[in-house]
């Protein structure tokens, strides 16, 4: 490249990463003031940010004093989890919730830059996808700031945008992510064949169980998670949740418990849904395998359409659809966008009406959501159909661009 070139992209480069900063700064106070503000003032909303000083807090005590929550059955996740839970320890001038906000944003603002440099990466690449993270994460209000799926979603772009270039790097930020969130072990489905996937696979077991090695060691009950998983039931928000909550409307006799730290249905028919949602669960894994094998043409885009397809197959099928996953699902669609190469613009298009719906089914209008009004129903059947018709639409053109 030239140096007149070279001049040319910087001075465009500039002002654009300024505008950026600019955008991200402003929806990010706009975002901090409905968490601190009362909820009554804007919402008509739960208070969302009780999870971190009530339910993370308390993990936060036992763990140190040397061991993971035991017999808890709000505990759901791997060990590598219970070190995010620890990072506001970093920040001791602060509260619980003070430090946890602000690691979130810098969580956040470290997501907004790597996507940024991936997008000015060189030809091929597209600031799309820095843009949309900016401005898409806001439409779930004042959510993100309040949960650690921020800093899992920040290890899988990291890891995916790593890949290519830095296999073993990729990898190993897979592996850890993994322990913290299981589904960002995800980003290696889509990694070319051959020494590519081989390094990065290695790396990602290597870092996974030197992780759960060291966190073995240095806690008690680490593996205690596993035991909360068999007894979920539907939760109100999944795909079965909706088809429950349209049986409630029709004369269904379920009711809705709070179970596990969600709102779930409990009653006739509700065992056989979850038998089916573990079963579709099973056949997206199998789909996936079936892609992998007969995929024929890859491209530098690949892996984060492949990612992407897969959370969103795992995200449809699952038994639980909480508000949050719509972080996972922005953030990969992001990366997807970084590449002018990627097949997944339409399914990203899907994800931002889904995303702003999931804020109005939580925390905006749940309790029509819980009760099953049809208003309730309605959010939950638009939201996830959008969801659903994001998951095929990504199969179909990952399949088809691939010539699987």
């Amino acid at each position: 490249m030239t140096t007149q070139k070279v001049a040319a992209r910087t001075s465009n480069t500039v002002p654009a990463a300024r505008a950026l900063g600019v955008v991200w700064l402003t929806t990010r106070l706009g975002m901090f003031a409905l968490l601190v503000l009362p909820s009554g003032d804007l919402l008509d909303a739960p208070d969302i940010g009780g999870e971190v000083y009530r339910i993370y807090y308390g993990w936060y005590e036992q763990l140190t004093r040397g061991g993971f929550p035991f017999d808890d059955v709000m505990w759901q996740y791997p060990p590598g989890a219970g070190l995010v839970i620890l990072t506001p320890a970093a920040l001791p001038w602060l509260t619980y919730f003070q430090a946890f906000v602000a690691l979130t944003l810098a969580a956040d603002a470290l997501v907004a830059r790597a996507l940024a440099r991936a997008g000015a990466a060189g030809y091929g690449r597209s600031a799309a996808g820095a843009w949309m993270w900016v401005c898409a994460l806001p439409l779930l209000l004042h959510l993100p700031l309040v949960r650690y799926d921020v800093q899992a979603t920040a290890i899988a772009v990291l890891a995916l945008l790593a890949l290519h270039r830095r296999p073993v790097l990729g990898g190993t930020l897979a592996g850890l992510g993994a322990m913290v969130k299981v589904w960002p072990v995800l980003t290696l489905l889509g990694a070319p064949r051959g020494r590519t996937t081989r390094e990065a696979c290695a790396a990602a077991a290597a870092s996974a169980a030197v992780l759960l090695a060291v966190l073995t060691l240095a806690f008690s009950h680490t593996l205690d998670f596993l035991r909360q998983q068999g007894g979920r039931g539907v939760q109100i928000e999944s795909m079965a949740g909706t088809v429950l909550s349209l049986a409630r409307l029709a004369g269904w006799s379920g009711r809705v418990e709070y179970r596990y730290g969600s709102m779930e249905f409990t009653g006739p028919y509700v065992s056989a849904l979850v038998h089916a949602s573990l079963f579709f669960t099973a056949a997206a894994f199998c789909w996936l395998l079936l892609w992998r094998v007969r995929a024929r043409r890859w491209t530098t885009a690949t892996p984060f359409d492949a990612t992407l397809t897969a959370v969103l197959l795992f995200t449809v099928t699952s038994r639980v659809i909480s508000p949050q996953y719509l972080i996972w699902l922005l953030g990969l669609a992001a990366v997807c966008l970084t590449s002018r190469a990627t097949t997944q613009r339409p399914v990203a298009a899907l994800l931002l009406p889904a995303a702003a719906i999931s804020a109005l089914a939580y925390p905006v209008l749940y309790g029509d959501v819980v009760v099953g009004t049809p208003l309730g129903c309605a959010i939950m059947v638009v939201r996830n159909g959008l969801l659903l018709g994001a998951a095929l639409l990504a199969c179909r053109r990952l399949w088809t661009a691939s010539g699987a």
